[in-house]
């Protein structure tokens, strides 16, 4: 009685009811679900490839992999993004596509061009993926595809060792310099992923398929590689010359290398296990160059 509550909207003014506390916090909450845009949003346009790659990896990659990620959400929720990941087994590929895909974008993977062969390669054509047919005069095409793809404001995930590391103890080997060429001539941002666990189930070195049931699979995205002095060398008219191709490149790896110190609690070795003289056959490349 007595009390005056002049209205506007139904609300008293003046007077901060539990309603309009309520209220608030709704809105607070919305704004925050805003800026943040649903996964199917920012994964984009799904082909026909696309969507059966995810109809087969996606239960086979739950079943075989306990996924675990750290930073997940340091990958970019749109534009142009350079992948980089170290390579310990020949089904990495398809835990590190489930940490792509689960944190609301497309991967794009640069493979091996004899994978892409019959009905499936057009599958992989179909979704986004991109062949690379090395020690070729047409090698280089996979960068120009690559590089269309990044300004095109996708997800490249590229494997820089080519092949499975053949470092006894999986630490990464010495890497091919096509990530270089790609991080310095795009403005893709380069995001360092290490990946262990998938050697558990498929161990290269020793020719072994341990299939497990939900084998724990770890992947740690870390911090954006700040490439701003290389590039503006690039922009300025520096040539790309073999010197800074190595240097990115194993600053790149370095940043790869950290990571999965991080992940399996241990110190890396101070250099790059050398690469292997030739491939060894079942090989499956992720490297352009």
């Amino acid at each position: 009685m007595g009390r005056i509550t002049g209205m506007t909207g139904g609300q008293p003014v003046g007077e901060q009811t539990s309603s309009g506390q309520a209220g608030a916090r709704a809105s607070a909450v919305a704004r925050r679900v805003r800026t943040h845009p649903a996964k199917w949003r920012t994964r984009g346009r799904l082909t026909y490839g696309m969507v059966a790659a995810i109809v087969v990896i996606y239960p086979v990659s739950s079943l075989m992999f306990r996924l675990r990620y750290r930073h997940g959400g340091r990958l970019p929720a749109n534009g142009p993004v350079l992948l980089v990941a170290n390579h310990i087994s020949i089904l990495d590929p398809l835990a590190c596509a489930r940490l792509v895909f689960d944190n609301g974008r497309l991967p794009h993977f640069l493979a091996k061009e004899s994978v892409f062969t019959g009905f499936a390669g057009t599958l992989l054509r179909s979704a986004g993926q991109i062949p690379v047919a090395r020690f070729s005069d047409s090698a280089h095409e996979a960068l120009e595809a690559a590089t269309a793809d990044l300004d095109a404001g996708n997800v490249v995930v590229i494997y820089p060792e080519g092949s499975v590391t053949r470092d006894p103890d999986w630490w990464p080997m010495q890497s091919r310099t096509g990530v270089a060429r790609l991080a310095l001539t795009t403005d893709a941002v380069v995001l360092p992923v290490a990946q262990w666990g998938p050697q558990e189930v498929h161990d290269y070195h020793r020719r072994q398929l341990r299939l497990r049931f939900r084998a724990p699979a770890d992947y740690l995205v870390g911090e954006p590689v700040d490439l701003a002095d290389q590039r503006s060398r690039v922009r300025a008219g520096h040539p790309l010359t073999a010197e800074l191709l190595r240097e990115t490149t194993d600053l790149i790896m370095t940043r790869v290398r950290e990571g999965l110190a991080e992940l399996r609690d241990e110190p890396a070795p101070p250099t790059f296990h050398p690469r292997p003289r030739r491939e060894l056959p079942g090989d499956v490349s992720g490297s352009a160059a």
